[in-house]
């Protein structure tokens, strides 16, 4: 009967309609004569068929419920907009990077040989060039005939020079295999670190803020399945990261 009356006091206490609970009780009165009979105290303890509390101070429970939840709310907001920031941050410094790149392959006369973006995530801006451009096919050294072109390149990546920089060879899906390279991974890896190297011993970049990696034919960025699609995949990517948040 107390077990009984105890759920009955916690289902009375919350916020409940007061003539359903008013007929609920009285069903309880009717089968089980909780409020009738059977009203024993255990030793000096209250009857709870007198309405008292067998929690003290249970308002203090009611009062204190959820501020657990509400300080994580408050974390994951303040976490929330310290991540906005940094994306602005991001955002902001990207641009002025992009703009710089933008002005000084103007200024070089190279705009017509790359294509400059920016990462969607703002980690850093890129410099695209064709790999037709810098490469005879199947081979991975630079052209002679491009080396004026890359120079110039190389030159507006030392305003950069502090900056994480890292190089990566494309190739289309064509199978390569000659005495010198087994595979297209084999062909970009070259193509990139050839690249690196002259960056280094030419432009004086250092090899602790440059890295390289050849990419082979595992990012295109369009179709293989026309000789169009596949001369945009064969690519030297430059990708230069900002340094926010770092």
């Amino acid at each position: 009967n107390l077990l009984l009356c105890f759920f009955v006091l916690l289902f009375a206490s919350s916020n409940l309609d007061a003539e359903k609970y008013e007929q609920i009780a009285a069903s309880f009165t009717n089968n089980f004569s909780i409020f009738q009979g059977g009203v024993s105290a255990i030793k000096n303890g209250q009857l709870i068929s007198s309405g008292i509390k067998q929690m003290n101070n249970i308002g203090d429970y009611d009062d204190t419920m959820g501020e657990a939840t509400k300080e994580t709310g408050d974390n994951i907001d303040s976490a929330t907009d310290a991540d906005k920031k940094l994306l602005e941050e991001k955002k902001e410094v990207s641009q002025q990077m992009y703009d710089e790149l933008s002005e000084l392959s103007e200024t070089y006369r190279v705009n017509d040989y790359m294509e400059i973006s920016i990462d969607p995530n703002f980690n850093y801006v890129k410099l695209s060039l064709s790999g037709s451009i810098l490469f005879d096919s199947g081979k991975a050294d630079i052209k002679a005939e491009a080396l004026p072109l890359f120079s110039k390149v190389g030159d507006i990546l030392t305003a950069f020079k502090d900056y994480k920089i890292e190089l990566e060879g494309h190739t289309d899906n064509v199978p390569i295999h000659n005495s010198k390279f087994e595979s297209n991974n084999w062909l970009s890896s070259a193509r990139a670190l050839n690249a690196a190297t002259y960056l280094i011993e030419e432009k004086g970049l250092s090899p602790a803020t440059l890295s390289w990696t050849g990419r082979g034919e595992y990012d295109p960025v369009a179709s293989n399945a026309t000789e169009e699609g596949r001369a945009k995949n064969r690519r030297v990517e430059i990708k230069i990261y900002n340094d926010v948040g770092r």
